[in-house]
């Protein structure tokens, strides 16, 4: 597994110069030995999709696994797992609605701690997908921004699949437009663009992504 990792995560890395964004390790298809592997790669940011298997997995990595990785919700989270969430993971990506937002801020103040969130966008506007309209999220940004305990970090995106290249360009470029749309009426900065798979990493890289999230490319 560690000379796949290692191969693999060599030929991403060329893939993308010159720019240099942080690779999150997608293991939620795989297990502990898949994220001991990418950290002896050098990787030390993980991501899943599930609250519970996650909270598993990381329970059984090493010590020095746990204090030195930064762990990302990436998957759709349920209002219940909130706490669970904020919990164990540094960030979570997949904030679409003002109630869940405020769940987080919620359980970050009881755990005192400030919780750093990505606000999704569908940008395509896919009915089968999570998260904001560009109208919506620019209609609440400003009420999520209010709450305590909670960081709004950048915004996260998935373009659909099978998308020609000029599409995903122009859903990528529109993501990171939006962001700095945010920026200037909000007077605020925001540092992060997680947008960019294992199909469409290339090209995500080259419209600002400050975030990869990359599972299969990475392991098979």
């Amino acid at each position: 597994m560690f000379n796949t990792v290692t191969e693999n995560l060599s030929q991403i890395q060329e893939d993308i110069v010159p720019y240099k964004p942080n690779i999150i390790a997608i293991t939620k298809y795989f297990d502990v030995d898949a994220i001991i592997a990418a950290y002896e790669a050098g990787l030390r940011n993980f991501g899943e999709s599930r609250v519970l298997e996650a909270i598993d997995k990381i329970n059984r990595l090493p010590e020095e696994i746990k204090k030195n990785s930064t762990f990302h919700f990436i998957g759709h989270l349920q209002g219940n797992k909130a706490k669970k969430a904020v919990k164990y993971f540094d960030y979570i990506h997949s904030v679409d609605s003002f109630k869940l937002a405020s769940t987080i801020s919620q359980e970050a103040k009881e755990e005192n701690k400030v919780q750093k969130i990505f606000l999704q966008l569908n940008i395509a506007e896919e009915v089968q997908k999570f998260g904001y309209s560009k109208s919506d999220l620019v209609e609440e940004f400003p009420k999520i921004q209010g709450l305590s305990n909670i960081k709004i970090v950048g915004l996260m995106s998935m373009a659909p699949l099978g998308a020609e290249e000029n599409e995903l360009r122009q859903l990528f470029t529109d993501v990171a437009k939006t962001k700095s749309e945010l920026e200037k009426i909000y007077n605020c900065k925001l540092d992060e663009l997680s947008m960019g798979m294992s199909q469409d990493y290339k090209i995500a890289a080259q419209c600002g992504a400050t975030m990869l999230r990359i599972g299969r490319k990475l392991f098979r």
